[in-house]
């Protein structure tokens, strides 16, 4: 077998965040020297992916924001959840939830504009998410004071699955039935 390949997958499996063709090409690179071409590169990501969509791995090789992770396969969910249940210090709090949610469909967005969607001062909530990496500081607002700017980082991609910010769940798909005020029209 094909030393680089299993260097890719090494890579790919050490990494916590996606990682992406560059970041693979660079590390081994500055590893050994040697020179990869991204089509070459890309030959063997798709052969390693190949290889996991076999019934015989647990987990598949998928491509998260650019990059590639493995993740656990679909069908082991129930389980994997379970033991997300008893890991409750990576638990993300109901106002940690509405900030980010806040902040992902509306970056970038000034703190001022968060506390004035949730009604409530959101200093706190605002400094976990960035200790999470999960929200970033993506610039300066050219308003009064030049409040800083949020947005979501990679790792928000990562943590919830999906490879860019249109893949987030449009409102029409979240609304549930039984939040309807007044009677249901005929």
């Amino acid at each position: 077998m094909d030393n680089t390949r299993l260097n890719i997958e090494a890579l790919i499996f050490a990494s916590e965040q996606s990682l992406s063709l560059k970041d693979i090409q660079a590390v081994i690179q500055a590893s050994d020297g040697s020179e990869i071409s991204e089509t070459e590169l890309a030959e063997h990501v798709n052969a390693i992916r190949d290889k996991y969509d076999s019934d015989e791995f647990a987990i598949a090789l998928t491509e998260l924001n650019g990059g590639y992770q493995f993740l656990t396969k679909q069908r082991y969910y129930a389980l994997v959840h379970q033991l997300q249940i008893h890991k409750s210090k990576k638990k993300l709090s109901q106002a940690a939830l509405e900030t980010l949610a806040i902040i992902a469909y509306r970056q970038p967005v000034t703190k001022l504009e968060i506390e004035q969607i949730r009604g409530v001062s959101c200093d706190y909530t605002i400094q976990r998410l960035l200790e999470k990496e999960l929200i970033i500081i993506t610039g300066k607002s050219d308003g009064l004071g030049r409040p800083i700017l949020y947005g979501t980082s990679p790792l928000f991609m990562d943590y919830f699955g999906i490879r860019n910010s249109s893949e987030l769940p449009q409102l029409k798909d979240i609304q549930a039935d039984g939040n309807e005020i007044g009677e249901k029209p005929e």
